[in-house]
């Protein structure tokens, strides 16, 4: 698809504790590709990225924001002209990922402060490290619902387990809102 194709152009940003697998899961989707060796992203970059979903062409723009605090200055930066956010956490069963979900009502509030209402969908990354018949959905369940989020997708970068389908949905939320604006 070239560029004269573009019906659609959104800005999806990807946020959430440093080493949850936020860029993993973009390079899953968009080159279907999985690095093992983990390299942690300094401030944020993007990547951009042409889909056609349901007849229309999207072009999209995934801003990976860095996750470690001392980076938080630079967010109000990066939010700015986003459509929508995922926001990542990990399912593992140790530090990582108690923090990454304790700290997701954090992420949302930055988004909220500098995006106002946008959909945002939550991603629980991981799940290839987890037995998923031991996994309690019912608080991300209701975290989802309080905040009038898309949903909740289990997702893993590893495996792509998903990440597609999640990816999707957030993209389609955004046609048909923006559809009903023509």
């Amino acid at each position: 698809m070239n560029d004269t194709n573009i019906q659609y152009v959104f800005k999806i940003t990807v946020i959430g504790d440093s080493a949850v697998g936020k860029t993993s899961l973009i390079k899953q989707y968009t080159q279907a590709s999985f690095e093992n060796d983990y390299i942690s992203t300094i401030g944020a970059q993007f990547s951009i990225y042409n889909e056609e979903i349901d007849g229309d062409n999207c072009k999209l723009f995934f801003w990976d924001l860095a996750g470690q605090k001392e980076f938080e200055i630079l967010r109000s930066q990066f939010y700015r002209e986003s459509k929508a956010a995922i926001i990542v956490y990990s399912l593992e069963e140790n530090n990582l990922g108690i923090e990454s979900f304790r700290h997701l009502s954090e992420w949302y509030k930055d988004i909220k402060k500098y995006c106002g209402e946008i959909p945002v969908i939550i991603f629980a990354n991981k799940v290839d490290l987890i037995d998923e018949n031991d996994l309690d959905d019912s608080e991300i369940q209701n975290f989802v619902k309080v905040n009038n989020f898309v949903g909740v997708y289990r997702t893993s970068a590893k495996t792509g387990k998903g990440v597609t389908n999640g990816f999707r949905k957030i993209i389609k939320v955004l046609l048909t809102q923006y559809k009903n604006k023509i």
